[in-house]
């Protein structure tokens, strides 16, 4: 009996490593489900193209702002496209604000393979059209949603805009993926760590932090940690609500009238 056991001790131990070894190797396949279907421009919008430093040309969708108006860099979450972005930006649109859908490499036929320094590079190519664009930082309001948040916030770190909102964030990709995962040592295997509670703090740019009480996938703790940790952040708590609170009209609103109170 005690051989028996130590056998099935063993093999339990090869399995779950190997588990283990699998999550480690697919582990981008799992953050950048990265969708593939082309979209055409939302009306409003024309097809736009972003160059990032390493000479790679994605596929955007840009509308211009109105006159006076400021405008919306908008980077949508981690199984998004460019015709969901636009649903969860149509508030924006509706009321003049520029807005500039960022897709990113390997995601909806765009070159390139996702990774965290990728989706930088790639935020840095969308805060180049805009200056291409005479749009200045303090005419630019970034928004990101889910795993959108962590580009956001590292380009609000890099060029302070006139405004930062995250919607159902995280405090880093390692918080999220152990919540996700309390079995495997899920913050020691993750390499991309989109850092948000690291950067926040510094940032002078007013930020608001919106997050649903009943969101299955980005825990709403996390986004009440990383508001707890940003000095002067506005918190909105959804209650009831799930991951998808970028779709809700009401969610739009509050983001618009929490804007009109920062004089954009």
């Amino acid at each position: 009996m005690a051989k028996l056991a130590r056998r099935l001790l063993i093999g339990a131990v090869i399995a779950y490593l190997a588990i283990v070894a699998a999550l480690f190797f697919a582990q981008r396949s799992l953050i950048y489900p990265a969708p593939q279907q082309f979209h055409d421009p939302a009306p409003g919008f024309a097809t736009a193209t972003l160059t990032t430093t390493d000479d790679l040309a994605l596929q955007a969708h840009w509308r211009e702002p109105d006159a006076g108006r400021p405008t919306i860099a908008y980077f949508h979450g981690n199984g998004g496209s460019l015709a969901l972005a636009a649903q969860e930006t149509q508030g924006y649109a509706a009321r003049g604000y520029g807005v500039l859908l960022v897709e990113y490499r390997g995601y909806g036929g765009n070159p390139g393979a996702p990774s965290e320094q990728g989706l930088y590079r790639d935020g840095h190519a969308a805060m180049a059209f805009l200056a291409a664009r005479n749009i200045t930082p303090a005419q630019t309001i970034i928004v990101g949603h889910s795993l959108g948040t962590g580009t956001a916030t590292e380009m609000a770190r890099q060029v302070s805009p006139a405004a930062l909102i995250l919607l159902a964030p995280f405090t880093s990709v390692p918080d999220a993926a152990a919540h996700a995962m309390p079995f495997v040592p899920a913050r020691w295997l993750v390499r991309d760590r989109f850092d948000n509670r690291a950067k926040l703090p510094a940032l002078a740019t007013p930020v608001l932090i919106v997050h649903g009480t009943a969101d299955s996938v980005v825990p709403f703790d996390l986004g009440q940690q990383l508001a707890e940790a940003t000095p002067g952040a506005t918190f909105r708590a959804v209650p009831g609500a799930d991951h998808m609170i970028s779709l809700d009209p009401a969610v739009q609103a509050a983001q618009l009238a929490w804007l009109s109170a920062q004089g954009l």
